[in-house]
């Protein structure tokens, strides 16, 4: 097969040529009301995406990922700090998370519902990602797509702070996410969700029914593993949707990421990031 530019293959580079033309259309929602009290000290007095890798501020790496590839509407969901994220990037549009301390990542995202009528990206706030795993899922045609880093493993070698058993883990078949759930054994596993989704405008639509359904039904009780439906994590909402039917496909990137959760990570991130941060592979959708 014919390569082009940095041996991607040419169909693949024909393709993210296109994602980056509708791009524009695309907005980006950064996650990021918790404290991360893992990362304390770091956290005292600034939201954890102010912790500087290479000299900038892990936010600011997310905004060049997706700056690279044409995405420049984005929504900052906050809670933690959010006064000083609001300071220093008011370009941003915010909703605010003022229960933070009591509800977690789903009810975060779903605090910007109003922004779901049209395409977006979502992405955790505590990640470093290279520019080419945004342009791998913006190359998928799929209404709801997962990013998937299938060479985790060699990160998790060292992280003896927050081990396997804490990754959410996928299962694929024919292309399609069969499981998310950190419970997976590390053997079965296709790979790590690394907390890049991207949506349709028909897959945030159904994103939604979903949560309003299950929000409905659970508000105040357990739902799959969580104690409350107000302290579910993301993918408890995806393996729900997967059960009932739903076709989410994996965008899947070797590497080209790093979540900084506990100072160990920080650590592994400073080493490791000037290096990987130069790399521009593209994913593959199955």
């Amino acid at each position: 097969m014919l390569s082009g530019p940095e041996g991607a293959p040419r169909f693949a580079i024909k393709k993210n040529r296109r994602a980056f033309r509708w791009s524009e259309f695309v907005r980006a929602i950064i996650i990021g009301a918790g404290r991360g009290a893992r990362l304390m000290p770091t956290t005292a007095h600034t939201p954890k995406c102010f912790a500087e890798v290479s000299g900038r501020r892990i936010l600011d790496w997310t905004l060049q990922a997706f700056s690279d590839n044409g995405i420049n509407r984005i929504c900052f969901i906050g809670g933690y700090q959010i006064e000083k994220v609001r300071r220093d990037y008011p370009e941003f549009t915010f909703r605010h998370n003022t229960d933070w301390e009591n509800n977690n990542i789903l009810a975060s995202l779903m605090i910007a519902q109003d922004l779901m009528e049209e395409p977006f990206i979502c992405c955790y706030s505590d990640t470093l990602f290279t520019s080419g795993v945004v342009s791998a899922v913006l190359a998928s045609d799929a209404d709801m797509s997962l990013v998937v880093d299938t060479h985790w493993l060699e990160r998790y070698a060292q992280r003896t702070d927050h081990p396997s058993d804490d990754a959410e883990k996928v299962t694929v078949r024919n292309g399609v996410v069969t499981r998310i759930h950190r419970e997976i054994d590390d053997w079965e596993a296709h790979g790590e969700y690394i907390g890049m989704a991207k949506f349709s405008a028909a897959g945030a639509a159904c994103l939604r029914q979903h949560y309003l359904r299950c929000r409905q039904r659970y508000a105040g009780q357990p739902f799959r593993e969580a104690n409350t439906f107000e302290k579910a994590y993301l993918i408890h909402l995806f393996q729900e949707m997967i059960e009932a039917g739903e076709r989410m496909v994996h965008v899947d990137t070797p590497g080209g990421y790093i979540e900084i959760d506990t100072l160990q990570d920080f650590e592994y991130a400073q080493q490791r990031w000037p290096r990987l941060r130069h790399q521009r592979r593209f994913g593959r959708q199955h």
